[in-house]
């Protein structure tokens, strides 16, 4: 299965020395290509602003933010539950990635995404799928419902007695 939005990349030898604004709206293919991989009942609507602008040391800094409409199924009742996505997104992309000596010391929070930059492309449309994919819900679920399931094998739940478990005590005395 081919990741989508593959075509959403920017080469940097076209990135201007003063940095490149973009905008890119997902087509109707893109969405339902999207939606199929993510699980999603729809996808409307998906668009991303960012800015793409070198950094020292022969890197690139992609910045910006996505917006969409999706529809997932509640996993109680299976009912579509519509959610509004805006999602930052932060990457830098450097020649090389330097992994920390010093595992310790080494924090995921520390600073913004380093990504290598691979053939000098930005792949902005990965950024992109991947801010999604981690902004969407686990759990949908629908503020009314309600999970009811019994064991049909159990019969007929007994009535609640705070006194029933020393009853049984006492009978066996």
């Amino acid at each position: 299965m081919t990741e989508p939005l593959t075509d959403w990349t920017h080469n940097v030898t076209s990135i201007p020395a003063g940095g490149f604004d973009g905008e890119r709206r997902a087509t109707e293919a893109e969405r339902a290509a999207i939606a199929k991989v993510l699980e999603l009942l729809k996808l409307d609507g998906l668009a991303a602003h960012y800015r793409i602008k070198s950094v020292s040391g022969g890197g690139y800094r992609l910045w910006g933010r996505l917006t969409a409409d999706v529809e997932q199924a509640c996993v109680v009742t299976l009912d579509p539950v519509a959610a509004k996505i805006d999602a930052p997104f932060d990457v830098e992309f450097r020649p090389k990635v330097e992994t920390a000596d010093n595992d310790e010391d080494a924090s995921v929070l520390a600073g913004p995404d380093v990504d290598v930059l691979e053939r000098g492309i930005v792949p902005v449309g990965r950024i992109v799928f991947e801010t999604l994919s981690a902004s969407l819900d686990p759990y949908p679920r629908r503020p009314d419902a309600e999970f009811t399931w019994r064991d049909p094998q159990a019969g007929e739940p007994e009535k609640s007695n705070p006194f029933a478990a020393l009853s049984k005590l006492k009978d066996r005395d």
